[in-house]
């Protein structure tokens, strides 16, 4: 058993994070997918898709839903998402950083998974003027 990582982002965010992250890694230790929301996207009319990819990537131990911006569409679905059943847990502010970090805590159970995605985002970003 497992936990699993579902993205919701807006379109054209989620896809692209999860391609580089696998060409990076040679392969996702954690069962992915990316929910990719609409930009007139309704999280009602969502919700149904979105739990079937819950579902999907849901290895037994909950999942970590990862968001691209907390109060915007994507982040509102996943609220929803979270009152389903389901063990989740969200973090918002997806960043490829974020999502490496967690794929490198693969182990972890998923109440020990937020923590280590924020401290990817932190970590991972860098003032660098040199």
């Amino acid at each position: 058993m497992s936990v699993g990582i579902l993205l919701v982002t807006h379109e054209g965010i989620g896809q692209p994070l999860l391609a580089v992250a696998a060409r990076l890694l040679g392969r996702l230790p954690l069962a992915c997918e990316a929910f990719e929301v609409p930009f007139d996207g309704e999280p009602e009319a969502l919700l149904p898709q979105a739990s079937a990819a819950m579902r999907r990537v849901d290895g037994g131990d909950g999942v970590l839903v990862l968001t691209d911006l907390y109060g915007a569409t994507p982040a509102n679905l996943a609220a929803r998402l979270a009152r389903l059943g389901t063990p989740v847990r969200r973090v918002s502010a997806l960043s490829l950083p974020m999502l490496l970090r967690v794929m490198n805590y693969a182990e972890l159970e998923l109440a020990d998974l937020p923590a280590v995605a924020a401290a990817g985002a932190r970590s991972g970003a860098i003032i660098d003027d040199i």
